[in-house]
């Protein structure tokens, strides 16, 4: 029987390419459970991205800064062993719908098999935020569709300004 460790961190991993409301409503919640939320951006260079890493860790800072308990990193390779280098006994992912839970299952046993001592938590995305991806915020900004209450507002200026060419 394993026991707790006295202090519980957890890794929030992701592209975050850019952060939503859904995102920060995770690490709200996951910030309440855990001693130290480490929210980390995956270094993927066969993903085309809209920000850079560096770019994607500045927003993440900035919207996380009231959180005294959460971190913002960055890593590639295993998650796993990324998350065994920050003592990290828990993967945080969140899960928006089935087809978020089927991709997420395979992930999480693969991750059990190759550090079975770290554990994998799903959080059901809230329902305002269900539907919120990256991806498709990205779309709707590229059509010129309102994206305001999806982002955070400093993420949004963001958006419009790299995208829509807006000051």
């Amino acid at each position: 029987m394993r026991t707790k460790p006295a202090r519980v961190v957890a890794i929030y991993p992701g592209s975050f390419d850019p952060i939503t409301n859904g995102h920060l409503d995770l690490i709200e919640r996951g910030a309440a459970f855990f001693d130290k939320l480490i929210v980390s951006i995956l270094r993927n260079d066969e993903k085309q991205a809209l920000f850079s890493v560096e770019e994607r860790m500045e927003m993440l800072s900035e919207v996380v800064g009231g959180f005294s308990n959460v971190e913002v990193g960055s890593f590639d390779g295993l998650l796993v062993d990324y998350a065994a280098q920050n003592g990290a006994s828990v993967i945080l992912r969140g899960i928006r719908a089935v087809s978020d839970y089927e991709y997420e299952l395979q992930m999480a046993l693969m991750n059990r098999r190759l550090r079975p001592e770290i554990e994998t938590v799903f959080l059901m995305a809230g329902e305002a935020h269900s539907f919120v991806s990256s991806r498709l915020v990205k779309e709707v900004i590229r059509l010129r569709g309102n994206i305001s209450g999806l982002v955070p507002p400093s993420v949004e200026g963001r958006l419009r300004k790299r995208v829509l060419g807006e000051p």
